[in-house]
């Protein structure tokens, strides 16, 4: 598997409206995208911070992904993303290497992207998202 580069750092977030005035007014940030993914249960912020993204991720369900990881562990740091080539080659590269994925098929992502999750058993601890950006138009 080819990463191309560190797309973005999730950080999960119990209070969004809280978080955006703190990466904005203390940090400076500047808001690039916005978006709820159903799917996922989550509305997210996009801001670039040095040529990666970070994201502020808000549950918006009681028991999706990111209300477990608040329930679990509290606010910070969620998951690394990194971008490949191809995300279909990339999950079929690890399972027949062994590694657990968390989604066994790519599902949609912010932007049209398609994401899959690598379970952080096998990463050392670290839920790592791969990211396939679509096609530039």
């Amino acid at each position: 598997m080819r990463v191309k580069r560190i797309d973005h750092l999730g950080v999960a977030v119990a209070d969004l409206a809280a978080a955006k005035r703190l990466y904005e007014d203390l940090l400076g940030l500047k808001l690039t995208h916005e978006e709820v993914v159903q799917d996922q249960g989550v509305r997210t912020l996009f801001y670039p911070l040095a040529g990666v993204k970070l994201e502020l991720l808000e549950s918006i369900t009681p028991d999706g992904p990111i209300a477990k990881h608040l329930a679990s562990r509290g606010p910070g740091i969620q998951h690394l993303a990194v971008e490949v080539e191809d995300i279909d080659a990339a999950i079929a590269e690890l399972k027949a290497k062994g590694v657990r994925m968390i989604d066994q098929e790519p599902r949609r992502g912010v932007e049209n992207s398609r994401i899959a999750f690598v379970h952080p058993k096998d990463t050392h601890g670290v839920l790592l998202e791969l990211v396939e950006l679509p096609p530039k138009v």
